[in-house]
């Protein structure tokens, strides 16, 4: 068992659940962050797994709930919880080592994307979270870029409707964008645990494949024959679509908003949407898929 305490905010979540049980398979002593009244019901009771609730927006609860943890992965929905502030000043004052923060996404150290509003939160963290480990030399931090969620986006219909053989094409289909399993993305975690020194106060880059939208039509054509209904478009429009969707500021209306920035961050090559030349795989010990791979992947939501 490592010696290393984790607490993990947002383990109930699509990317808390794989990183969750990547930390218990690997031997971490891990207590879960769980909002009063939320879903840690929901966690299977583990040997090395503490289930603490705590209050998100108190600095007090967060800290009590923090002692004696070296590492802190957040991966809370900052739409609904807001500031990831409280948790960094928690484990601050916790004598936290490392903190992870909910990054998990697209390039936000390319300006377009940084300019765009589901990313702005982002850079505002690691500005707050600089600005924490600069003044506290012992608290340091790492921000995981991994593109796409892979498995998440197929499924989900973001990346390509397979099973209906529909997609919207954005900016033609033939825009190469990082994409990573969950699994990956958990994988990146540990490695990032593992290689402190290395990723300290930095962004890392990892992903599981380099594709294109088209590439990945082609794999379900060359397995089943049939044809796609598919229409263009472009990024720039979705953007100024966003925008005028966040400014009704409705519930509804802002997560397609925030779904439309994502987009213009996930297929437009200005915006940095292909990690491959400054990948750190290696390092985190996530290996990329081989075409094979991918291809297998792709059938298998057909």
């Amino acid at each position: 068992m490592s010696s290393t305490q984790v607490a993990l905010a947002g383990a109930t979540g699509n990317l808390g659940t794989p990183i969750l049980q990547a930390l218990l398979n690997a031997g971490f002593s891990v207590t879960t962050l769980s909002r009063k009244g939320g879903n840690s019901s929901r966690l299977k009771p583990h040997s090395n797994l503490t289930i603490r609730e705590v209050d998100f927006h108190s600095v007090e609860s967060l800290t009590q709930a923090l002692l004696g943890t070296q590492v802190v992965i957040s991966c809370l929905a900052t739409l609904a919880i807001g500031s990831q502030n409280p948790l960094i000043d928690a484990a601050v004052a916790a004598g936290v080592q490392r903190f992870i923060p909910a990054e998990f996404g697209m390039d936000s150290q390319n300006p377009f994307s940084a300019q765009l509003p589901v990313c702005a939160p982002k850079v505002a963290t690691q500005k707050y979270l600089q600005a924490k480990s600069s003044s506290n030399p012992g608290f340091t931090y790492t921000a995981i870029a991994n593109g796409l969620f892979l498995d998440w986006g197929l499924e989900a219909g973001i990346i390509l409707d397979i099973p209906q053989h529909t997609a919207t094409l954005y900016n033609g289909g033939d825009v190469p964008f990082s994409a990573t399993l969950l699994a990956d993305v958990a994988k990146a975690v540990l490695g990032v645990i593992a290689h402190q020194p290395e990723t300290a106060n930095r962004v890392v880059y990892v992903q599981s494949t380099v594709a294109t939208q088209n590439q990945l039509i082609w794999y379900a054509k060359e397995k089943d024959g049939r044809e796609w209904d598919t229409v263009i478009k472009d990024t720039e429009q979705i953007r100024r679509e966003s925008l005028a969707e966040l400014d009704k500021g409705t519930g509804a209306d802002v997560d397609a908003a925030m779904l439309g920035f994502c987009i213009c961050g996930s297929w437009n090559a200005e915006y940095g949407c292909d990690f491959s030349g400054h990948l750190d795989n290696a390092l985190l010990g996530v290996t990329e898929m081989s075409e094979a791979e991918v291809r297998a992947l792709v059938e298998s939501y057909l």
